[in-house]
């Protein structure tokens, strides 16, 4: 919608209400054909013409009940809804989401409730990816339970993750491609998978290029702004200072920034930089920040592909979405 929207000149919300024949939205026929005609230049497919209400009606069978311990604050967790919810109304059916907020009660009277609504599936996601132990009350279920964001012991759910290690060494390679023999790194709070993961591709794209690992260029971050501009700081004090540096998440590359723009620092020409999980932010950024998507949509694309395969096994691989690479202006060679 971001791509679509910029090319049609109009806002993002007017790009969904055309694409998904919104009802009761009213927008000229000039604006509809400037956004189908922005999304077929893309590549996009389109929808070949509203659908009579009573046949959508019709069509809606089932009722699927996704339960995430965060949503108010997590774009992760409203793009992979997005992603099941867009899916499943293609084939009529409705996406029911309680947030748990992490407390085992509520879990479990949401568990509860989507199972007197008659849903026919279950998806169960956390923010942060992590190995869970579910609830009672999911592992006795009779309907298909899917993990999203997360993984259980024994894999007997079946479970969607990013592949979080390959999305790491793909940043890190990048920047070595353009040239560049001393990256640094701003890494999350290190107990987190996440942070572990992307820590690891990292160091595997450093010994690919046989670029010794060192670990003074490694700081501890938090994902926050602050956080990388306080690791900028200290990265721009080094006596021998690298000439790029991976920071772990999009909002510490927004910290990055402002400590390399207050040292008067051009960005790509005296340092690059490369963020992770492409928010909205990182194409508003000056430059447009090269980053890492975080494949939350696709997740859960994916878990509605599953309930339509239908397939039931005693255990299911861990499923690994690639984090694809996002080019912008963010990263040059070093001089």
């Amino acid at each position: 919608m971001t791509d679509i929207a910029r090319e049609a000149g109009c806002s993002q919300a007017t790009v969904s209400f055309v694409i998904n024949n919104a009802p009761g939205i009213r927008l000229s026929d000039e604006t509809r054909r400037r956004v189908l005609d922005a999304a077929r230049r893309l590549g996009y497919s389109v929808p070949a013409g509203k659908a009579d209400p009573r046949q959508q009606a019709g069509k809606r069978n089932r009722r699927i009940g996704f339960i995430v311990d965060q949503l108010a604050t997590s774009p992760e967790a409203v793009q992979a809804i997005e992603g099941l919810t867009q899916a499943a109304r293609a084939q009529g059916d409705l996406v029911f989401v309680g947030q748990s907020d992490n407390d085992a009660e509520i879990e479990s009277a949401l568990i509860d409730a989507f199972v007197d609504q008659g849903v026919a599936a279950l998806v169960y996601m956390t923010i942060f990816t992590r190995e869970v132990d579910l609830p009672l009350e999911l592992k006795s279920l009779d309907i298909p339970v899917y993990l999203l964001n997360c993984y259980a012991a024994g894999l007997a759910r079946p479970a969607v993750v990013p592949s979080e290690i390959a999305g790491g060494q793909r940043a890190t390679h990048y920047l070595v491609s353009k040239g560049h023999r001393r990256v640094a790194t701003i890494t999350g709070e290190i107990w987190m998978e996440a942070a572990q993961d992307r820590l690891k591709g990292y160091r595997r794209a450093l010994a690919t290029a046989d670029i010794p690992f060192d670990q003074d260029l490694v700081f501890n971050g938090d994902w926050s702004a602050s956080a990388g501009y306080d690791a900028t700081r200290k990265i721009l004090a080094l006596s021998e200072r690298p000439t790029a540096i991976f920071c772990q998440n999009d909002r510490m590359a927004i910290g990055c920034y402002e400590a390399l723009k207050e040292a008067g620092l051009d960005i790509p020409g005296d340092m690059s930089v490369i963020g992770y999980d492409d928010e909205e932010i990182a194409r508003h950024l000056h430059p447009r920040l090269t980053t890492t998507v975080l494949p939350h949509r696709a997740m859960g694309q994916w878990v509605f592909e599953q309930m339509l395969d239908g397939v039931v096994e005693d255990r299911y691989p861990l499923t690994k979405l690639e984090c694809p690479l996002v080019e912008r202006d963010s990263v040059g060679r070093p001089r």
